[in-house]
């Protein structure tokens, strides 16, 4: 092998342009992490009434329910 296929090709770059790169790009993931903790809340959300909506309807059947054996008692 020659020496001019062992050589590793390197890039220099400015570094007020690869920090003004790697700003841009932070900024781009804080907006990604943001609308994705948006969908996630508004997912927690639905979840949340989904459950409180089952929880009232296991009350209301089971009050109905203890009415239902109770009443003959009381009348």
């Amino acid at each position: 092998m020659s020496s001019a296929q062992e050589n590793i090709p390197a890039v220099v770059v400015d570094t007020d342009d690869f920090n003004e790169v790697l700003k841009r790009l932070n900024e781009i993931d804080e907006k990604v992490e943001f609308v994705n903790s948006e969908i996630a809340q508004r997912m927690g959300k639905k979840v949340g009434r989904d459950i409180g909506i089952l929880y009232g309807a296991v009350a209301g059947i089971i009050m109905f329910l203890l009415y239902i054996s109770i009443s003959p008692v009381l009348f």
